[in-house]
Parts: C-alpha cells; structure tokens; sequence
C-alpha cells in the first residue's frame, strides 16, 4: 500500500473508532432508549453500565482461635458498617464493633472501613480507612485506633498529612501500632500518642518497610515489615534504588502542561535495586542489618519473617536467574546465617507462601517440584532430610492449612482435569488422602480454613454457574450456613439465550493436548459455517481455561456468541496448569515462541475437526501476556489469524522487567535467539490481517513506550494497522467514566466490522 494512502486509512479509521460510541454500537435504534431490554439478549451496556448481572459477593474474616468470623454489615438502615461476629454453625451473631463507636464527631459521620485487624484479645481494633491507590492496590490511607472497653477512638499519625499511612499493625502486646510512612518506620504509643521514627532514609533511593515497583509487581511485596514475638524488635526489608535506571509516566490530561512521573524500573539485563534486611532494636532503636550471603542486587530476598522466636529470622533468596531458592536461618545476635534447605531447577524456581512450623517450630512444610510434579514436605529447621507428604502423581496447587493437632495438611489439587480446583487431606505421613469436597459439586472450589481446621469458608462455582459462599464443617465438608447463593444472578442468566459451555481437549500432535473450552451461538447449526473468535493469554503467569464463573468477561464472550461467532480459548504449554513440571517448564527461554505455535495448532486442530468453523474468518483477542500473544499470532501465522485485538502487550521482551521476563528467559546476554524470537515486534513484517492495538498511556506495568516502537516498526513496514491509546489509564484500562464501557463497545465494534458474523 503507497504511504499516502496509508496515511488515509489510518486517519479514517481513527475517526470511525472514536465517532462508534455515539453509536451505541448499533444496539439501540431511536426511539427505543426507553424500551425495557429483552432479558435474552446481552449488550455492551446491559454487561457493563447496569446493574443486571450484579454478583452477591461474602467476605468473612476467620478470628485468631477459630471460634467464629466477622463481617461488615450496614448498621441499621444506613450504609454505615458494624463489625459483626458470627457463629460458624449457627444463626448466633453478635456487634463486636458498631458504626456509632466509629464516629468521631456527628458532623463527619461514622468512619468508612476499608480494612480491620483485632489485638488478639480482641480489646482493640485497628481500622483502615480514606484509602489511596499505590499501584495495583489501595495500600496508603489512615488508621483508627478504638480501645473496646473505653470506647476511646482515636486517629493515628498525629498531625501528619492524611493518606500517607501503609501497613499499620498491633504490636503482640497490642500497646503499640507500627506502620510505614514516607518510606520510613514509625511506632505510635497507643495511649500517650508518642510516636517515633525507626528508619531513616538519606535519599529519595532508599526504602524501608515496603516496597520499589519491581518486588512489588513480580514478588508479590508490600508489607514490609514484621513484629517480633516478644515485641521488642521490627525486621524490615530496606530498598535501595539508586543505579536504577528511571522510567517516565507523562500523564498529559493533568492540566495545561503535562504532569511526568519518574520511578524505578529495571529493565531486563539492567541493574537491579539493592535489597537487605534491617532488625531494629525498639529498646535501643539500634538497628542491625544482616550479612546475607550473595549481591544483593543480583539475588532477591523474596520472603522473610520471624522463625518461631524473637532470635531467628527465616528467608527465602532467590539468585538473579532464579533457579536457585535458598532457606536460611539468621541469628540476629550472632549475625550467624545457615542455609537449611536449597530448591534447584534447570528451568526456574517459585517462590511460596505455603511455609507451616509445626512440632514446636522443629519442622516446617515446604513445596517442591524436583521431582516432577508440585509437591509438599516436611522439612527440618537444623537441615535434615525432608520428608515427602503428598506421594502421589500430581500436583499440589496449594497447600492451605496445618492441622498440627491432628496432623493433618489440607491443599488444593486437581488430580484428572487441570481446569478444576478440589481440596484434599494426608496426614503428615503421607497416609489418609482423600478429596473433602465432595465428587457431585465439579468445577473450581476455594477454602478460607479456619485458625484449628474445624470450618472453612468455601466457594464454589463453575464456567456457566456463578459462585456461591457457604461454611463448610471439615474434614466431612458438611455445609453449616450459607453466606451468598447468587440466586437472583442465576435467575437472570437462566433468562439469557446461551448454549452450554463445552470443555475439551484438543490434540496438537505428537501426543499433546491442550485443554480448550468452546461457546457456541444460541440455535447453533452445526450445517452452517460461523467465525472463530479466539481468547489467548498463554503466557506463565496465567490460565485461561479454567472451568469457574467468568463474570463480565464470560458475559462479553456470550455476547459475542450471541452475535454470531463461535468463541474458544486453548492453554497452551508453559501455563501454570496442574499437569506436572514438564508442562509448565517446557516454555523455559521460548515464551512468545513456543506457546504462539501451541496456539496456532490448536487453531488449525479445530478448524480441520469441526466443520462448522469458517477457516477464512478467525479472530483472536487477549490482555497484557495475552495482547503479546495477538501480535505473535498475528504476524507469524497470517494466513491463520485475520482480525486479531492486542491490548496492553509488551512487543518487546528487552523492554520488560527482570524479575519476571529473566525468570522465564534468562539473561538476555546469554539467550539472544530466545529475546528476538519471543519479541513480536521483530515479526511485524508479517501482518496481513486486521489489527487493533490498545494501550493506556499511563501503564506502569507493559509500558505504552513498547506499542509506540511497534508503531514506528509497522509504518517502516509500510502495514495499515488501527490503534487506540486511553490517555493516562494503567494497565487495566478501567479509571475514568466509561472507560470500561467504551473499551469493550470499541473491541465489539472492531471485530463487527471486520471480522464478518453469523453462521453462512
């Protein structure tokens, strides 16, 4: 195509994407805006904008010792929140905290709970609220102090500015709160209101008690501090960012000139943070840090906490490959640090949170897979010999709770079908095992045990059934109460034309089968020929064909069934699937190689299987690993893939963080042919179909910088390609009015016009 014509296609098609959502993308026509809509069919605005298919939702928090849980109910007739207490099995409950002992003046009203914690005698609570976003999470806000028996609230912090409060926690002794604020530790005394300062920080580069970007995206850290049993010492993880290279977020909607904001991230092969651990004395306020072994910018301190006693510290480092996960024990008076367990791979190693003392902290479980499949063991503080708990020939998805007691490990697994979740009990020697859910409920279920293991809070849904909450009694999983049915939700979905859900594998030769799930158009006619509109993600981090209630993104692939297209979604090697290591190992230093062809297989399985599928009319679609997997598919199998939407991807690997793409890839030094292959922008010479991109330009995460280079690579290409940029959104796409909204009517609207629907 000549340049100038290039140039008027894309100017024509910016104009047709923005002018649609006036539109109402041709699913009201005048005159019916005030028409009630027919409860069969789904929309763009039925899905996103109403309140049609609202989900009854059930939090419960566990008390310490088990003996029941709490949850937030409105206070009367108004939307004030009391902290109730419930009975597990009975309709018994009582007012731990009302919303009128929550009120600081009558002016203001009672405070908005955002989040609570009880001292463990339950004298005092600690309450979060007037939250601010730090990245993914609302983790800065204020805390309230109320003392149960005097009924003295409080606010914490003194004078100090609101919303700028992370973390606060009770001291064992429930005297003191600690909490992190302007990247330092603070204690505030609960009765005179003394606050002091634990940390400093010389440098906008140093860090203490929480957090940079890159431990907190791909390590999953936040809270970075910890109490010691005895109360008298904090150990903290302390950030230095300084070497790391700054990356900008130009938000140019801020006002008359654009507002930027710098922050760390290290790109892959840069030079990482500087990561230790500090031990503040809080009778001297002396503080330690410990000579763990290793760079500390080429290994991450990934866990850590107090072992069982006010001595030792445990943690858990993983080298700059991370196939390599070493549990050490540190004396904090000797400075003496051993190693106690090491978990090697060739690919790499996880990082877990499943990590139970027992037997008088002598023994903790761990999680392996050094012999093929995820399993738990019980492992020696002094470094013994481990013992294996679950010998059996699958996986452990999770282990949830210990039940010392009566030496039993409760996880979750998954034995015959990966796209299903159950839970299961063994003793811990290995002896007993057995499924506690029972077999008539398959699907994906999910466990809050309770402090002792005698109830659980268990959720349980599948593809085309929403979730419902009840308390279950364990180990018989008899159900006690029920927390939320989701009756009204199912009422409404019954009313709505779909076709059952169909969940299959799919065979890609030489022995692999992918597991797959497939909607078809209500009054499907298997004579006809439909379009094939496919949902990727494919990457480690993710499964997409998971047999548990999709909410608004199955709504949105019904609605598309409805419209005429047949929607499938395949895992492809290298998901996070429970079929053992070599599945998921398999995509080691190949992702954005290997899984594109999986998929493409797949895609050609089907459309050679089934001959309702229209070969000339295929369509994919996917998010962040999945929008990296659209252009893949896009550019390296033209003639598979037609129309393909790509949001949020990151084109090229180079460009993305360490901790997660080194993980998966390695060091970009030592695997060059991997980077160029797994990059999607090095392939944009292939595209022939119709593409969307999307990107909000305020993505912390898969930088818009990236889609910027993939647009500069296809104009040198000389490729007509659409594009869509949400000013100053993250990577979810969702702040602002109508964002959602407008974001699904535009994918709607472009696989409408170009990826033609309806059987034929």
């Amino acid at each position: 195509m000549p340049a100038s014509r290039f140039a008027i296609a894309i100017c024509l098609c910016s104009v047709s994407l923005v002018s649609f959502a006036t539109a109402q993308d041709g699913e009201k026509k005048k005159g019916e805006a005030a028409k009630k809509p027919d409860p069969s069919l789904l929309t763009v605005d039925r899905i996103f904008n109403s309140s049609d298919f609202t989900s009854q939702s059930a939090s419960a928090t566990w008390l310490p010792d088990g003996s029941g849980y709490t949850t937030l109910e409105n206070s009367g007739k108004t939307t004030a929140k009391d902290i109730v207490r419930h009975s597990p099995d009975s309709a018994e409950k009582s007012i731990l905290v009302s919303a009128a002992q929550l009120t600081p003046d009558l002016e203001t009203g009672p405070i908005t709970i955002e989040g609570y914690e009880f001292s463990k005698d339950h004298s005092r609570v600690l309450i979060f609220t007037n939250s601010k976003r730090v990245w993914r999470r609302n983790t800065r806000g204020n805390y309230w102090v109320l003392d149960r028996s005097s009924n003295d609230l409080r606010k914490l912090g003194g004078d100090g500015p609101a919303s700028t409060m992370m973390f606060a926690k009770f001291s064992p002794s429930a005297d003191r709160v600690a909490y992190v604020r302007h990247r330092n530790i603070y204690v505030e005394d609960i009765s005179s209101g003394e606050i002091t300062k634990l940390t400093e920080t010389p440098t906008d580069d140093i860090i203490n008690g929480t957090f940079d970007w890159v431990y907190e995206e791909e390590l999953s850290l936040r809270d970075g501090f910890r109490w010691s049993p005895d109360g008298n010492a904090i150990a903290f993880w302390q950030l230095n960012t300084e070497g790391v290279r700054r990356f900008p977020l130009v938000n140019n909607a801020a006002g008359f000139y654009p507002e930027v904001q710098w922050f760390a991230y290290p790109k892959t092969g840069e030079t990482n943070p500087a990561c230790r651990l500090g031990v503040v004395d809080l009778r001297t306020r002396d503080t330690k840090f410990l000579a763990v072994p290793g760079d500390s910018r080429d290994h991450y301190i990934a866990r850590m906490d107090w072992a069982g006693n006010s001595n030792e510290i445990v943690l858990q480092q993983l080298n700059r490959l991370q196939n390599r996960n070493s549990v050490m024990l540190a004396d904090v008076a000797s400075d003496r640090i051993r190693t106690i367990l090491t978990s090697v791979d060739d690919a790499w190693v996880d990082v877990h949170d499943e990590m139970h003392w027992v037997e008088d902290h002598s023994k903790f479980t761990w999680v392996s897979e050094h012999d093929g499949w995820r399993h738990i063991y019980l492992a020696s503080r002094d470094g013994g010999k481990s013992s294996l708990i679950t010998d059996v020939k699958f996986d452990a998805v999770e282990l949830l709770e210990v039940d010392e007691k009566a030496r039993l490990v409760y996880f979750i697994a998954s034995p015959d079908n990966p796209t299903q979740r159950y839970l299961y009990v063994v003793g811990f020697d290995g002896t007993g095992l057995k499924r506690v859910t029972p077999e008539d409920q398959p699907g994906t279920h999910g466990y809050s045990i309770s402090p002792g293991g005698r109830y659980a809070v268990h959720s349980y849904s599948s593809f085309d059934v929403p979730t419902m909450t009840d308390i279950v009694e364990l180990p018989s999983h008899r159900s006690v109460k029920s927390l939320a049915t989701n009756e009204k939700l199912k009422a409404t979905l019954e009313k709505v034309a779909r076709e059952p859900v169909e969940l299959f594998r799919v065979n890609i030769g030489d022995g692999i089968d992918l597991d797959a799930w497939c909607i078809k158009p209500p009054g499907f006619d298997k004579t006809k020929k439909y379009p094939l509109l496919i949902y990727v993600y494919g990457e480690p981090a993710g499964q997409t064909v998971l047999d548990r209630w999709g909410g608004t993104s199955y709504l949105w692939h019904q609605m598309m069934a409805q419209k005429g297209y047949v929607v499938m979604s395949f895992d492809n090697r290298g998901t996070p699937a429970p079929r053992g290591r070599e599945w998921r190992k398999s995509v080691y230093r190949k992702v954005g190689d290997l899984h594109p062809q999986d998929q493409a297989a797949a895609a050609r399985a089907v459309l050679k299987s089934r001959t309702y599928l229209d070969s000339n009319r295929v369509g994919i679609w996917g998010w962040s690993g999945g929008g990296s997997s659209t252009l893949h598919a896009m550019f390296k199998f033209p003639e598979l893939y037609h129309t393909g939407i790509s949001i949020a991807p990151v084109p090229n690997q180079r460009y993305y963080d360490t901790i997660y793409q080194e993980r998966y890839m390695g060091l970009p030094r030592d695997n060059v042919e991997g980077y160029r292959q797994g990059s999607a922008m090095n392939f944009a010479s292939g595209l022939k179909g119709n593409l969307l991109v999307i990107h909000g330009t305020g993505d912390d995460n898969c930088h818009y910088q990236t889609t910027e280079l993939l647009i500069n690579e296809l104009i040198r290409h000389n490729k007509p390609f659409s594009m869509f940029a949400y000013p100053n959104r993250t990577h979810s796409i969702r702040e602002g009015k109508n964002t959602t909204r407008h974001l699904r009517g535009l994918m709607t609207k472009f696989f409408l016009d170009n990826l033609p629907a309806g059987g034929r």
